[in-house]
């Protein structure tokens, strides 16, 4: 299928930006959408299989309307991936019965909460994401369960901050269990504070961004802000606070249990993890896994299940954690 277009009002500062450094931005919209895109002058030429091309057309458009300024490579990936997602949604016939459709990267999924943080534009860019956020803010506890770049935990964090900002909480308290990854904590360098920081870092990059550095040092200094590892957890009661447990995949049960427990009165708890990716030694249990078979069907307790199809990252990133997920269902060995 081909489809031909012309961008009007023609402006070529626009198009240059639309296509991106040597159309850049073009081959990414290629690769991603199987799709041919071809350029002579002002004139687009658009070819592949059915449905694509309006699809690809679609994103244009949508991307030439925001092209007054520069646009980044980012941002055609962002608008790649929520075009990847609709793909996925369903919509009911006349019938009522549920069917796959083909949406442009215009159908948004519905409005969801607006934060108050730096980021003045932050807010859910798929179905999955607004829905999260929702149940953050309408539970007192919440579980965000899928793959890397969904989301999960920039967005709990975005939540926390945004608590803070509002005076619901009085202090953000962040941790995460210290599980190696292959690697082992007695060969790094330093005191124990030392030792764990890397394994808190991608934290501390979340705040920075959603606060600005200046303000994250000075929270820090007042206590409003706590970065832990999950061992120090044990013993205390948070109340008044907004936790977040990251990496949730890498605790025990006993572990999922100590934390859990530990929520007081004013208290939102965050959970956070990825099951395919647990660092735990073989055959112990993942407290992730366990806690949520238990208290799934608990009054006040939200899950979020993302899939692939919820990474805001680069596209690749999508297609990489379906190709684990394939080869893990066909149990191909390795050699």
């Amino acid at each position: 299928m081909t489809l031909r277009h012309r961008f009007i009002p023609l402006d070529n500062s626009r198009l240059a930006h639309l296509c991106g450094p040597f159309d850049e931005h073009l081959r990414t919209i290629e690769a991603a959408l199987g799709v041919t895109l071809a350029r002579r002058g002002d004139q687009f030429r658009i070819d592949g299989a059915k449905g694509l091309p309006e699809q690809a057309l679609a994103l244009l458009e949508t991307l030439y309307a925001k092209s007054a300024r520069q646009i980044s490579s980012e941002q055609v990936q962002l608008a790649l991936a929520s075009l990847l997602a609709q793909r996925q949604k369903p919509t009911r016939s006349k019938r009522g019965a549920k069917t796959a459709d083909q949406p442009g990267p215009d159908d948004e999924p519905d409005e969801g909460p607006m934060l108050s943080t730096r980021r003045s534009d932050l807010q859910g860019r798929t179905t999955n994401q607004v829905e999260y956020l929702r149940q953050i803010l309408a539970h007192d506890l919440t579980f965000g369960i899928g793959p890397a770049g969904t989301g999960k935990t920039f967005l709990a964090v975005a939540c926390a901050v945004d608590a803070l900002e509002r005076s619901m909480v009085q202090r953000i308290v962040l941790t995460r269990p210290a599980v190696e990854a292959g690697e082992r904590l007695g060969f790094l360098p330093g005191d124990l504070s030392q030792k764990v920081d890397p394994y808190l870092r991608p934290l501390y990059d979340a705040l920075y961004d959603l606060m600005g550095f200046d303000r994250v040092t000075k929270a820090f200094e007042k206590g409003l802000i706590e970065v832990a590892p999950l061992a120090f957890m044990r013993g205390r009661t948070l109340s008044h606070a907004f936790v977040i447990l990251d990496e949730a995949q890498n605790t025990t049960p006993e572990q999922m249990k100590m934390f859990l427990t530990r929520i007081g009165f004013g208290t939102k708890a965050v959970v956070t993890g990825d099951v395919s990716q647990i660092d735990l030694p073989k055959g112990a249990r993942s407290g992730l896994i366990e806690g949520e078979r238990i208290l799934r069907k608990v009054t006040g307790i939200a899950f979020t299940r993302f899939t692939p199809h919820d990474i805001v990252r680069h596209p690749l990133v999508g297609r990489i954690v379906q190709a684990y997920d394939r080869d893990l269902l066909n149990d191909t060995p390795t050699a």
